[in-house]
C-alpha cells in the first residue's frame, strides 16, 4: 500500500513493516466508515489479499505465539483500511480508540488476551502513546472461513 511520506510511514519503515493492500469485503459491507472525526473499521482477518495465512482454533490447531502473529497481521489489515480512508496519510490518526478481537478458540482455551497482545503491541510500536487503546478479547467457537482471529477497530482522526 502506498503511504504518504510522513512520521508514521517512516516509523513503519524503521520497523520493517509494509502495509498490505486493503482486503476487499467478503460480503455485503464496506471495509471502513468515516463519520466526523472517527473511522470504524470492519472486522479484518489474518489474510494477504484473499489468502488466509492463519486458519483454525488457537489452543488446538495454533499456538498462542501463532495466534499473536495472526493478530498482528490482522491489525495490519485494519490499518490498511484506515490508510484507505485517509488517502494514505496515517499521520492523521490522533488516537487508536478501541480494538475488538475475536479469537477462534479451543473450548478450554483462556488466553485470548495474550493473543490480542499481538495487535495491541503493534499499535503501540507504530503510534507510541496514541496507540494505547481500549480493547476486548473474546473467544469464538468459530469464525468466518475458519480464520483464527478477527479484529475491528475505531480510530480518532483529523
Amino acid at each position: 500500500m502506498d503511504l504518504r511520506d510522513g512520521r508514521i510511514s517512516r516509523r513503519l519503515a524503521e520497523l520493517g513493516i509494509e502495509l498490505p493492500d486493503a482486503a476487499p469485503p467478503a460480503a455485503n459491507y464496506i471495509g471502513a466508515v468515516r463519520t466526523g472525526g472517527l473511522i470504524s473499521v470492519s472486522g479484518q482477518g489474518p489474510v494477504n489479499g484473499r489468502e488466509i495465512l492463519f486458519e483454525g482454533r488457537v489452543g488446538q490447531d495454533l499456538s498462542v505465539e501463532e495466534g499473536q502473529q495472526a493478530a498482528r497481521l490482522t491489525c495490519l489489515n485494519v490499518l490498511s483500511q484506515v490508510a484507505v480512508e485517509l488517502d494514505g496519510d496515517l499521520d492523521r490518526v490522533r488516537r487508536v480508540v478501541r480494538l475488538f478481537g475475536l479469537v477462534n478458540s479451543a473450548a478450554d482455551f483462556d488466553q485470548q488476551a495474550l493473543v490480542m497482545n499481538g495487535a495491541s503491541d503493534l499499535m503501540v510500536e507504530i503510534f507510541g502513546d496514541i496507540g494505547r487503546h481500549a480493547r476486548a478479547a473474546i473467544s469464538a467457537p468459530a469464525l468466518p472461513f475458519n480464520i483464527s482471529v478477527e479484529i475491528d477497530g475505531i480510530f480518532a482522526v483529523a
